[in-house]
C-alpha cells in the first residue's frame, strides 16, 4: 500500500478536478477515510444535494484513477457516498446547506440545544430554540435565538422530523 498521506493528496486533487466540471461544481468534500484493508470511504455533499448518479460518476472517476495508477493495489474497496443524516455537520458549507432545519447542537462543555439552524457564518451558527418555561401552572413559551462559536460546539447532528 502507498503511503497515506500520498493518496490523501491524489484523491484531492482528482475530486477538485471533478468539481470543476459544470455538472459538479455545487459538490464538495466533506471528508474521506482510508482503513485497513485497503477499503477508501470518501463522504461527499451538494449545495443543491447530492444524488445517486452524482456519486456513482465521481465514484467510477476515483476509481478509474485508483485502478489506472495503481496506488492501493489490486485489491481495494471504494465507497462514495453523501455523509448522511447520521453523521455530524463538519463543513461550513454544510452548516449553509441545512440552514432553516432543526438540528441538536452538543457544546464542549456537554450542554445540549436544540432548534432551528438559522445562519452559520465562519464564526459559528445562529440558532433558535423555543424555550418552554413553568411558573407555578402556567407555561411560557419564548422563541430566542443564541449566536453559538465553532469553538465552542462538540458536534451537530441534523434532526429527523416526521
Amino acid at each position: 500500500m502507498t503511503d497515506a498521506f500520498f493518496i490523501e493528496e491524489k484523491i484531492h486533487a482528482l475530486l477538485a478536478a471533478k468539481f470543476q466540471e459544470a455538472d459538479f461544481q455545487d459538490c464538495f468534500l466533506v471528508e474521506f477515510h482510508l482503513h485497513r484493508g485497503n477499503k477508501l470511504d470518501v463522504f461527499i455533499d451538494c449545495d443543491s444535494g447530492l444524488t445517486l448518479d452524482k456519486c456513482r460518476q465521481i465514484s467510477r472517476h476515483l476509481e478509474a484513477a485508483l485502478d489506472q495508477e495503481g496506488w492501493l493495489g489490486e485489491d481495494y474497496t471504494l465507497e462514495v457516498s453523501s455523509p448522511g443524516l447520521s453523521r455530524p455537520l463538519k463543513l461550513l458549507r454544510q452548516y449553509q446547506k441545512n440552514a432553516g432545519r432543526k438540528v441538536e447542537v452538543t457544546l464542549q462543555d456537554g450542554a445540549v440545544k436544540t432548534g432551528i439552524l438559522k445562519s452559520a457564518s465562519d464564526d459559528g451558527i445562529l440558532l433558535e430554540e423555543t424555550l418552554v418555561t413553568k411558573t407555578g401552572k402556567k407555561k411560557t413559551t419564548t422563541v430566542v435565538q443564541t449566536e453559538l462559536p465553532f469553538k465552542d460546539i462538540k458536534k451537530t447532528m441534523v434532526v429527523i422530523s416526521f
